[in-house]
């Protein structure tokens, strides 16, 4: 068990509880992660409803789901992912006359509760009323779950000629682990809402190096469906949109960040700490080491070493692993301090010519 706890709150369940304290000269950088979870509403052959399957490749995909319907599974493998857990989601009841059918979205999400995974993304288009609850689904995770993983979501065709509505929306799901794409694209004579193109972003994402970030890199587009002018570009950066533009020779990412403002990069270090920490602490320390002096050591000398790897890949410097001087560790209770300076990514460059 892990999550977030509080020292006037503290959890009964045995497990390595971890509580981020950001600072502005030790924010929280790196993990690159490549599962993406994704809910696939459309699939046919062998595929039975309500049913997992990993998938690698996008030949294996076609086998199960059909070529016609493994468009969003395609991207996210091109952006780079290790894989996709798809659940398939049950064919939803017939409406009555004159209504559509509804997804039960809240049955998705509950499948995906149990599930480990990194990135999440719908294929398509879903309400706003999704979009929120998926918000509070993927904060729930985080804060009551321990579970860290990142969510994408985009707009309609319509939502991406209308720059205000991108953001909007990014103001209403703004949270540091939610991901908003407010640009639409053209391939090959194809046009993709920022909704349907969401699924390559979240591979994009999942496939990217602990010590790489996604600012300006190239996507698999032509072009925008918008292309933006340079004060909508600044607007959209300033509500956490994620914007694609066109530089003139192709497609690229503008920055990578969060509904929040965050940078994509410090989120997946949440996830990268969070996951790998409390892993190990489960598989080797856990109900395994004394509560002394040198059950503690071990501890503290296991996760700087972990930390020490992430810093050998220029994720983070300054590693500070000690126990809490604020909180006695003692029974069963371990109370660790652990502090680090990010190292950000090279976004903004400031030239001084002197003639």
């Amino acid at each position: 068990m892990s999550g977030s706890w509080e020292p006037t709150s503290l959890p009964v369940r045995p497990g390595l509880y971890i509580r981020f304290e950001e600072a502005a000269a030790a924010q929280i950088k790196g993990g690159a992660r490549g599962t993406v979870a994704l809910p696939l509403l459309k699939y046919k052959n062998a595929a039975d409803a309500k049913k997992f399957f990993t998938v690698e490749k996008v030949k294996e995909a076609a086998d199960w789901f059909g070529e016609e319907n493994i468009d969003p599974i395609r991207l996210i493998l091109l952006g780079g992912a290790k894989e996709v857990l798809v659940y398939t989601v049950p064919a939803p009841p017939a409406p009555a006359e004159g209504k559509e059918a509804a997804v039960d979205y809240t049955a998705i999400r509950d499948a995906f509760s149990t599930r480990q995974f990194n990135v999440f993304v719908y294929p398509s288009e879903i309400p706003s009323a999704e979009q929120k609850a998926l918000k509070e689904w993927c904060a729930g995770n985080r804060e009551d779950e321990g579970k860290h993983f990142i969510t994408v979501i985009g707009g309609t065709a319509e939502e991406d000629q209308k720059p205000d509505a991108g953001n909007t929306r990014s103001g209403l799901v703004k949270d540091d682990y939610v991901v908003n794409l407010v640009t639409g694209v053209e391939i090959d004579g194809k046009t993709y809402s920022s909704a349907r193109y969401a699924p390559y972003v979240a591979g994009l994402i999942a496939g990217t190096g602990i010590n790489k970030s996604i600012t300006y890199s190239p996507v698999y587009a032509n072009d925008v469906t918008k292309r933006l002018r340079k004060t909508e570009i600044n607007a959209a950066l300033e509500k956490g949109s994620l914007v694609l533009v066109h530089d003139g020779e192709k497609v690229k990412v503008e920055q990578g960040l969060v509904t929040s403002g965050k940078k994509i990069r410090a989120m997946r270090a949440r996830q990268a700490i969070s996951t790998d920490i409390t892993k190990a602490a489960a598989d080797s320390y856990i109900g395994k080491l004394d509560n002394n002096a040198d059950g503690q050591a071990a501890l503290i000398s296991a996760i700087k070493a972990y930390l020490e790897r992430l810093q050998l890949n220029n994720v983070l410097t300054d590693i500070v692993v000690t126990l809490d001087p604020d909180l006695k560790s003692e029974g069963d209770a371990v109370y660790l301090l652990i502090a680090f300076t990010e190292v950000d990514s090279m976004e903004r460059i400031f030239l001084t010519i002197r003639v």
